[in-house]
């Protein structure tokens, strides 16, 4: 539900949302107030949205901005949680802490340093049910970067003509170099040339194929969770990057997955605050990163 400002008194009608935006954050209270009022902005009916926190000190809502974006969401009729969660043990475990905190059959995994379009949920909503894969993306642009087209990076761009199909993925298959689509704003400048060409009109989006998708990913719960979700975190450092792609490439194998452009997704440009990358998940998990849960 999405109430206008004649309603935001009214008292929330009951019912778990369909889709919930699920915010893993960390010391980021102005990037977080950022992202959440993307989210006050969006046109979709119904969504709701948990926020968990790792912050070393108060948690990002008890700051002026985040706490009246999470007011102007419930006061639009969002369903809205807030979860204090420690200790740290890495990103993949708050992701699956995050999963496992939602029953929404729909998940949408937003980063703390992303602003969406006012349509990018219901595009991502629209897009997942048409496409009936596992997953959508829209990878987050960097708009610093509208003046530096890069021809080179976007070559292995390709859109899906027909049903999204699953795919095997990793650092060996050749659809692997495709990661350099979602550099700086290669995106944008994607989606410019596809209106020239006309291949892209006004108000509509096409899905391409993925290495994978960093940032706003949106996945049917029940295909995420029969991949064994992020629960491979145990078997992971606490301090370690990329677990997004393994959890990914898992579901692309058995449902498939695909980015969806033009993108609605700006990344804030902020300095990142996972500092330690010695770890990366998908090289670390390289001999089970397709297995099921059950072997998990």
């Amino acid at each position: 539900m999405n109430r206008g400002p004649e309603d935001w008194a009214a008292p929330r009608p009951p019912g778990e949302p369909l889709l919930e935006i699920l915010i893993p954050t960390c010391n980021r209270p102005t990037e977080l107030a950022t992202t959440l009022a993307g989210l006050a902005g969006q046109d979709a009916d119904d969504f709701g949205v948990v926020v968990s926190d790792q912050s070393d000190g108060p948690a990002g809502w008890e700051y002026e901005g985040p706490a009246a974006m999470l007011r102007l969401l419930e006061a639009q009729g969002r369903a809205v949680r807030t979860l204090r969660h420690h200790p740290r043990r890495g990103l993949a475990e708050h992701r699956q802490f995050l999963l496992e905190a939602s029953s929404a059959p729909r998940v949408l995994f937003l980063d703390d340093d992303v602003w969406l379009a006012p349509g990018a949920v219901r595009t991502l909503g629209e897009a997942l049910a048409t496409l009936g894969c596992g997953f959508v993306g829209m990878a987050v642009q960097g708009l610093s970067y509208l003046d530096d087209p890069r021809p080179d990076e976007v070559g292995a761009f390709s859109v899906w003509d027909g049903p999204v199909q699953p795919e095997r993925m990793d650092r060996q298959a050749p659809g692997f170099e495709r990661w350099r689509l979602h550099n700086a704003a290669n995106l944008a400048h994607l989606a410019a040339d596809l209106r020239r060409t006309g291949r892209l009109r006004a108000g509509e989006w096409l899905p391409y194929r993925i290495a994978w998708v960093g940032g706003c990913v949106l996945y049917r719960r029940e295909a995420l969770e029969e991949c064994g979700a992020f629960a491979f975190w145990r078997d992971l450092p606490p301090a370690h990057a990329g677990e997004d792609v393994v959890a990914q490439w898992r579901v692309m194998e058995r449902y498939g997955g695909a980015g969806i452009i033009p993108s609605q997704a700006v990344h804030l440009e902020s300095p990142t605050t996972v500092t330690e990358r010695s770890v990366e998940a998908s090289v670390v998990l390289a001999g089970d990163a397709r297995r099921g849960p059950d072997e998990v």
